[in-house]
């Protein structure tokens, strides 16, 4: 089983940076908050995998304390959304409405197959295999919304959508966080 999960995420964590890149390249043309968001997290969800993959083999103990460790970093795409955010409230310009949907289409697909590869495995591990499935489920509904933005943006013209679909984006990571770390407290607790 271990064996198993350990090329799941290496494999998550393999897509996720591969549309890191995409996205991020996205989100800089077209200086959407949404994209930029999502892309930031495409890469703490890499790392988060990366992570998971070594610590497999630790302690209950260790794999805890990473999954409290993992809290934290969920917490970062949070706060480069916010400071992205302040940046669009400046200078509120629409981003370009099909590159943000097709940007998301694609996000969509990524992020529907490593939930999917990771569902049958979300109860192993305890917080760290939880981290990686919230992540790549919470990125589904996010690339959702991104989707919806560029067809609302294309409707109206407005830098509105975007941003707070770009902070919604923030406010589902820090849940996330919220959840894995009340997760690796509770398993900390136990193996002490």
């Amino acid at each position: 089983m271990m064996a198993s999960l350990r090329k799941v995420v290496i494999v998550v964590a393999i897509a996720n940076l591969a549309y890191f890149g995409v996205e991020f390249t996205v989100a800089a043309a077209t200086g959407s908050v949404s994209l930029f968001a999502d892309s930031i997290d495409f890469l703490e969800d890499a790392s988060v995998n990366i992570l998971i993959a070594y610590a497999l083999r630790w302690s209950a103990t260790g794999r805890a304390r990473l999954g409290m460790a993992l809290a934290g970093i969920l917490l970062i795409p949070g706060l480069a959304t916010l400071w992205t955010a302040w940046g669009k409230l400046v200078a509120p310009v629409p981003p370009a409405p099909l590159p943000l949907s097709l940007t998301g289409l694609g996000a969509l697909a990524i992020n529907v197959a490593c939930a999917f590869m990771l569902a049958g495995f979300r109860g192993h591990s305890g917080s760290l295999t939880r981290a990686a499935y919230l992540s790549a489920r919470n990125d589904t509904v996010a690339s959702l919304a991104i989707i919806a933005t560029g067809l609302v943006t294309a409707h109206t013209h407005s830098a509105w959508p975007d941003l707070l679909v770009g902070i919604g984006i923030a406010a589902m990571n820090l849940d996330a966080a919220r959840e894995v770390w009340r997760a690796a407290r509770t398993e900390h607790r136990a193996a002490a």
